[in-house]
């Protein structure tokens, strides 16, 4: 972080300790004692930030700084970086307008530049969007209006249909016919080790052909997979890390489009995998308002607003701040610092696992050693329960969190850490928390965990149904 980033002076310690990390300082408790602060000022100044991204999708969000005249204002400035760094990686964005004083908008230009604090999210987002980011400095009254983009997909269930979901350690693809799933398959796959776009385009191609063994005919293909996906085309993604530069561009990028004319141009839909979570929850529970977060090899996140709809956004959550500590861990790809994927997966685990004093073996995978933790917590071992209730602690002020910043009445916890006991105490202590911490937000919100089975079908059917078929 940069020098005025270590200047928190609204930190205060949660009322929650977590067992194994008493130096966590939650990004809400932060936010509203911020907030509180500049009420108590008596003259708080509006400042207004909106992002925009594909198509001229625009949303914003408003809060109260300091004043230039307040002794406090340098506090205004780690306050809203945070502010930008979540929005950034929950909505996304190629241009972010800063409504306030100008001393705030420089400071975020300078921070979100190529030479910045946070060139790594500038790049991601150069990526993401195809253009050059941009940081903009205007008044509270002269940002862009809010515009929405949010479009219906999935919820087709007619016909017969082929879902696939591709993570970073397996690949799951079923045949459904009208809704159900006749057929479906679980394959354990190490997509990042593989250089040649071509084994990517065969292993796919594979799935979708014994799926396709088990119904009459095809009439549409539906997908999710982890990373960042626009009308079909790759943006970023870890599955195809592995692929040189050159060749990522020449097929990789358009890869799901090469398959679907490999399937004669049907209609074929590829989003990310925590969009078809929210929306197998949506559909599931039959409720809208939904956010999925799924604790697996990272934390990926997707929304069903109150229309049913996807807005659209980027909802990467596994890079956006809930732990304000300046010390707290460092996100290897984007070197940042109390980002979600440090908090809630198996680098979560691994990480407080050697606080714990639980040793874990350099030669298993982080998969691997999750097992080993959660036969511990089976076994009743209380140095995994405390990783567990660690884990709980951080999310119950992180759901806090996420509800200052989502419409949201559900929130469906999945992914691998969820699984078990572990992801019993991961549970309850998240509804303790937020009980008497936050009794607002557990009055509104109510936290599920899918059960196994429903998961994995309710998935697949998710992501059939995302196509719609050509009349």
């Amino acid at each position: 972080m940069q020098p005025a980033e270590k200047n928190l002076s609204f930190l205060t310690p949660p009322r929650f300790i977590p067992p194994l990390d008493p130096d966590f300082r939650p990004a809400v408790a932060a936010n509203r004692a911020f907030r509180d602060q500049v009420a108590r000022s008596g003259h708080g100044a509006p400042l207004v930030i909106a992002v925009e991204a594909d198509n001229g999708a625009v949303s914003s969000y408003q809060t109260e700084v300091f004043s230039e005249k307040d002794k406090r204002f340098a506090a205004n400035l780690p306050y809203i970086e945070r502010i930008v760094k979540f929005l950034l990686w929950q909505r996304g964005g190629w241009r972010v307008a800063i409504g306030g004083p100008k001393t705030i908008g420089q400071h975020i230009r300078a921070t979100y530049s190529p030479t910045g604090a946070r060139a790594f999210d500038v790049d991601l987002m150069n990526t993401v969007y195809g253009r050059p980011f941009v940081v903009e400095i205007t008044s509270s009254n002269g940002v862009p209006q809010d515009h929405s983009t949010a479009k219906q997909l999935g919820r087709h269930l007619e016909g017969c249909r082929i879902g696939f979901d591709l993570g970073a350690s397996d690949r799951k693809v079923a045949a459904v016919i009208d809704g159900k799933s006749v057929f479906s398959e679980e394959v354990i796959w190490d997509p990042k080790g593989h250089a040649d776009p071509q084994y990517h385009f065969d292993e796919i191609n594979a799935a979708l052909k014994k799926a396709a063994a088990h119904l009459p005919r095809v009439d549409a293909i539906g997908g999710s997979s982890a990373g960042i996906y626009v009308n079909n085309s790759v943006r970023v993604a870890s599955l195809f890390r592995g692929v040189p530069k050159r060749l990522f561009e020449q097929r990789i990028r358009g890869l799901f489009n090469e398959l679907r004319k490999a399937w004669a141009d049907i209609p074929f839909e590829v989003i990310n995998d925590g969009e078809v979570t929210a929306l197998a929850g949506s559909m599931s529970l039959d409720v809208n308002r939904v956010l999925g977060i799924a604790m697996g090899s990272s934390l990926a996140g997707g929304y069903v607003d109150k229309d049913g709809n996807l807005p659209g956004w980027l909802d990467e959550l596994a890079f956006a701040p809930v732990d304000y500590n300046p010390a707290a861990p460092v996100d290897e790809w984007s070197g940042d610092t109390g980002v979600g994927s440090q908090y809630f997966s198996q680098v979560a685990v691994n990480r407080l696992a050697a606080k714990a004093g639980i040793p874990l073996p350099d030669e298993k995978t982080l998969a691997e050693r999750l097992k080993d933790v959660q036969t511990l917590m089976d076994n009743g071992d209380p140095r995994a329960r405390a990783i567990f209730e660690t884990i709980g602690v951080y999310f119950g002020y992180t759901v806090a969190n996420y509800a200052d910043f989502y419409d949201m009445a559900h929130l469906l916890m999945l992914g691998r850490v969820t699984s078990g006991s572990g992801g019993d105490v991961v549970l309850s202590t998240a509804n303790r928390v937020l009980r008497q911490e936050f009794p607002e937000v557990a009055d509104r919100v109510r936290l599920a965990v899918p059960d196994e089975a429903s998961r994995r079908v309710g998935q697949a059917i998710a992501a059939a149904s995302l196509p719609k078929l050509n009349k």
